[in-house]
């Protein structure tokens, strides 16, 4: 549980503020109570697939790194994060742990996936608006099944 806690904070942090590098990442975590070394922020960032990126200021800071539904990401992300999928009409509400709804949309918005016109995330929410050909339902059926593997 603990090292959950600390994984949802760390996707809020590089999500929310330019972080530079771990030593930094590692003082802002101290900060929200976590205790912490260099070395379990290097693993956290590996294991949450975090890369550097050119930042708006053309420094290089942690991002989550894009998760495309080819590379197996969308699947590990949904079959993590996706606690429940629900269709109504043409939107999709996919319930998260608190912290991972970001996590989750912005796999789905990068995934291509035929008939999404976006999502907005919460906190442990995702809605996902679709096409009207698409619908939701169906929608739903494709994330249920990429979600189970």
């Amino acid at each position: 549980m603990k090292t959950a806690a600390r994984r949802r904070a760390i996707r809020r942090l590089i999500t929310t503020r330019d972080v530079q590098s771990q030593h930094e990442l590692a003082d802002l975590l101290i900060d929200e109570g976590f205790v912490v070394t260099q070395a379990t922020v290097s693993r956290d960032l590996k294991e949450l697939g975090a890369v550097k990126v050119r930042g708006q200021g053309n420094e290089f800071v942690y991002a989550l790194q894009a998760v495309r539904r080819d590379d197996g990401g969308l699947d590990r992300v949904l079959a993590e994060f996706a606690n429940e999928i629900r269709a109504s009409g043409n939107l999709v509400v996919v319930k998260t742990p608190p912290g991972a709804a970001q996590v989750v949309a912005g796999s789905i918005d990068r995934s291509g996936l035929d008939g999404v016109l976006g999502t907005v995330a919460g906190d442990d929410t995702v809605l996902i608006v679709t096409d009207e050909q698409r619908g939701g339902s169906r929608l739903a059926e494709t994330l249920e099944q990429i979600g189970v593997g």
